[in-house]
């Protein structure tokens, strides 16, 4: 089987699938390629940071942004996202604010999560942005769960959920297509495709030439779509989140791109790829690609990106300077909050014990 790789625009930005080009005005053309070239910067600068000691933990996206910015800029607010690590520009195109997420990445005390999670593992509960688990495809079902939900409670919402190629190797991908299959729910299940699982090669995840006709096991439709034109993203994720509504259930969507960059901060790749490889898809990136064609529409002008680049840099800037102003641990107490709706007695007499005991040894309470 061979599924064509849905494209609005080539390389040099022209379009080529005039019926696919999303109707946007330039506003919000201007509004998808700002988010774009934001996280692209916000991750340059965690990368430095993480090397300077600041920050303990890093996972960027470098060449990645058009596959969740594109779902982002398709979807309603009130759509569920489930993300894997790599999708936090969707969140910040939705709103989640930067000194917030700077807060996360620190574990400080205006840490969301209260440093319970890994750096990069953000819940933006206001935005439906659910929390990011680090086991591979444990979000799949989650999303899958919600979207089922949905449907019985008669909501016209859809649940996406992003993962990598490695994850469709998990069962619960699989169990998880069967359950949106058979129950028709309104869940998106996108495949990150880009190219590798930690170490681990696509080649060695599935012998099919593509993951997207995995779909048809389980009744499914499965579209492959250019994960690096932001525009061909849209125009999927917009038709899936269509059928959903629709009622007529879930889409398995394969979106083909590349890492450029380490899996994280903790990860050397030149161990286990060719160096060239990378270099091979910067003809392909998604920011370029749209920036052209922007510009051709007369949308945009080298003025404008000038301006916003410097925003963004102050932005980012103020955001590190407020996360490294917070104290820098979350308040005792929170060690024993938000399992149970109130506090229940046994673990107030534990907070108390253990606030007894950091006293008797000098440390400070609620640190």
């Amino acid at each position: 089987m061979k599924l064509e790789v849905i494209r609005v625009i080539d390389d040099d930005g022209k379009v080529i699938h005039p019926e696919r080009e999303p109707r946007l005005t330039g506003d919000a053309h201007r509004k998808v390629l700002h988010a774009l070239i934001r996280i692209r910067m916000v991750d340059e600068r965690m990368l430095r940071l993480q090397r300077q000691g600041r920050l303990g933990f890093y996972v960027s996206t470098t060449g990645e942004e058009a596959t969740h910015i594109g779902a982002a800029a398709a979807l309603r607010v009130s759509d569920w996202f489930y993300s894997a690590y790599r999708e936090v520009g969707a969140a910040l195109y939705r709103g989640y604010a930067l000194r917030t997420f700077m807060c996360q990445l620190f574990g400080n005390a205006e840490d969301p999560v209260k440093g319970r999670q890994m750096p990069v593992h953000h819940s933006v509960r206001d935005l439906n942005f659910v929390t990011v688990a680090s086991p591979v495809a444990t979000q799949i079902p989650h999303a899958v769960g919600t979207a089922w939900a949905a449907k019985l409670q008669r909501k016209d919402d859809v649940a996406v959920a992003f993962f990598g190629d490695g994850g469709t190797s998990t069962p619960i991908f699989h169990t998880s297509c069967l359950f949106a299959g058979v129950f028709k729910v309104p869940a998106i299940i996108v495949c990150r495709n880009n190219g590798w699982a930690i170490s681990v090669p696509r080649s060695v995840q599935t012998v099919t030439p593509t993951f997207a006709q995995k779909a048809i096991a389980y009744g499914l439709p499965g579209v492959l779509v250019d994960g690096n034109d932001v525009l061909a993203m849209i125009h999927t994720v917009a038709e899936a989140a269509a059928r959903g509504r629709r009622g007529e259930g879930a889409t398995l969507i394969e979106a083909r791109t590349y890492r450029r960059g380490a899996h994280s901060s903790s990860d050397d790749p030149s161990v286990y790829r060719d160096a060239d490889e990378p270099r091979e898809w910067e003809t392909r990136d998604p920011i370029d690609r749209y920036r052209k064609y922007l510009t051709h529409k007369g949308e945009l002008t080298a003025d404008v990106e000038a301006r916003w680049r410097h925003e963004i840099t102050e932005e980012i800037t103020d955001a590190i300077r407020y996360a490294e102003s917070v104290p820098p641990k979350p308040p005792l107490r929170t060690m024993f909050e938000d399992v149970y709706a109130e506090v229940p007695w046994h673990l107030e007499e534990q907070f108390h014990e253990l606030e007894e005991h950091l006293r008797r040894h000098g440390a400070k309470s609620g640190h």
